[in-house]
């Protein structure tokens, strides 16, 4: 068995549902399994995939995404989505990494891959729409030829199946693998959060390069035999209407989203009846926006993860929200959690500690990284390197996270990839990176640079300098002088002392 007959058994049992709504198409069960194995039959006859594979996809939200993702459950491949958001040359060097023998792109992308041919190698590059020309193949050539067989018999959910890249504390991103069973397991706690069923219609606009946007809701929702409307990016007026014309029984919102959605003339007064929970995580929450969903009768669910943990390790539930308003709430069906101190002994009630998960939903390693993988999941216990508590009630609680990770609209920034790049600026002697306080991205990076000459940097040389080499929402909003970092006894940033001194906007 593997997770494709999820849609498999609901096109024979509900021939007429709708599975996917994007833009103008509405795909049923049947035809989305129709695709799913067409697609499964050209990636085993004409690409030659065979289990343990890996299939890129570069592109936006598509439903095409979603049946690659379940062709490669039916062969034992694994499927590898590439964050858009960043720039050319970390795709190459995550594709690299990943060993990824054929590259899908859909259109926006194409010519970019064109600037990068140099360096993907003789990997296959696949187009998703249009006729690119020389050099590429197109999903409808392969479709078309496709023949054979569209599954292997023996592959189960210990298979392997999502490769999604984390972004690095040590400056390269980590590539986490999620078996099958791991995504199985997350549509359970997932179906438990939501109390989902096959009459819900799923609202998804987060990024499916995410498991947060993917395996939140999205993946849940075929296990339930539900209805996804999938939107390709987040667009304030088309969520409204989501949830307005319709009648998106469940979606995700995020803090980074709040104020552009409440801005929106008619968001106050629109109607939104048929939504039965919103639910939302990645960083600290807002009590304002915890008040606002439960003032308007709306539960607001916080669900705790990550994507070492596929994601939901802790969570809310409707039948609970209003009650443990300000909580995490608690353990998914399918994770075990503790609270440890430093020295790995079980914290006491209300006493702070590290959150290690295990089950069946966490990663099975980070790709091509025994020493990374032995660092974080030790005895079977992920080291998520966040700091909560539980209460005498046994909730859940955040604290802060442990690392220096800035959440940025829901995008994880860690400083030492942006550091280790600006280092490399021949005028730049020293630079940190810490997040400041933000009313609409919760927070964003900040550089602290000490130049070689401080009159020959400016602001903009030092922003200049990340141009194509990072993803745009990585880059720092602002540049602060000094002519030192201050550092511990131990030659360490001190990074505390940074963030103080860079709060509130600058004059």
């Amino acid at each position: 068995m593997n997770i494709a007959n999820w849609i498999e058994k609901w096109a024979v049992s509900t021939p007429a549902q709708i599975a996917i709504r994007f833009e103008d198409t509405a795909i049923s069960y049947p035809e989305l399994d129709a695709r799913i194995k067409a697609n499964a039959c050209a990636l085993r006859g004409e690409l030659g995939i065979r289990p343990g594979d890996r299939i890129a996809y570069l592109g936006q939200n598509d439903p095409q995404m979603l049946v690659l993702l379940f062709a490669c459950a039916r062969l034992g491949a694994i499927f590898l989505p590439l964050n858009w958001r960043l720039a050319p040359l970390e795709h190459a060097r995550i594709l690299a990494d990943s060993g990824a023998s054929v590259l899908f792109v859909d259109e926006p992308y194409i010519e970019q891959c064109e600037t990068l041919r140099g360096e993907l190698g003789d990997r296959v590059l696949v187009a998703v729409r249009g006729e690119p020309g020389r050099g590429w193949r197109t999903l409808a050539g392969l479709l078309r030829q496709a023949g054979g067989d569209d599954g292997h018999p023996d592959i189960g959910l210990d298979s392997p199946l999502l490769l999604v890249y984390t972004s690095g504390t040590t400056g390269f991103p980590k590539g986490a693998v999620l078996t099958q069973e791991a995504l199985w397991c997350n549509a359970i706690n997932s179906t438990v959060m939501h109390d989902l069923a096959s009459t819900d219609i799923v609202l998804t606009f987060l990024p499916l390069f995410h498991v947060g946007g993917l395996n939140n809701q999205t993946m849940p929702a075929f296990h339930a035999g539900a209805t996804v409307i999938l939107h390709r990016v987040f667009d304030p007026q088309r969520v409204l209407s989501g949830l307005v014309h319709e009648r998106a029984t469940l979606t995700i919102v995020l803090p980074a989203h709040m104020p552009l959605l409440r801005a929106l003339p008619g968001w106050e007064a629109a109607d939104f009846s048929s939504l039965r929970g919103v639910l939302t995580g990645s960083t600290k929450i807002p009590d304002e926006m915890v008040k606002y969903w439960h003032g308007r009768g709306i539960p607001l669910l916080q669900m705790y993860g990550a994507t070492e943990t596929g994601p939901i390790a802790i969570h809310q539930r409707i039948s609970n929200a209003f009650q443990t308003a300000g909580t995490i709430g608690y353990p998914a069906l399918h994770c075990e959690v503790r609270v440890a101190d430093d020295a790995g002994r079980d914290c006491a009630a209300g006493e702070p500690g590290e959150i290690l998960v295990r089950g069946r939903g966490v990663m099975a390693c980070y790709w091509n990284n025994d020493v990374a993988t032995r660092a974080s999941v030790q005895d079977g216990w992920f080291h998520t390197g966040d700091i909560g508590y539980v209460d005498d009630k046994g909730c859940y609680h955040f604290v802060d996270r442990k690392k220096d990770v800035i959440i940025s609209g829901g995008e994880n920034i860690y400083p030492a990839e942006i550091e280790n790049l600006l280092m490399s600026h021949p005028a730049i002697l020293e630079v940190a990176i810490v997040g400041r306080e933000d009313p609409r991205w919760g927070e964003i990076p900040v550089a602290v640079v000490v130049s070689k000459d401080a009159c020959s940097l400016g602001g903009e040389d030092v922003l200049g300098w990340l141009n194509g080499k990072l993803g745009r929402f990585k880059h720092p909003r602002d540049v602060v002088f000094v002519e030192s970092l201050p550092r511990n006894e131990m030659r360490k940033v001190m990074k505390d002392v940074l963030r103080d001194m860079v709060k509130g906007p600058r004059a």
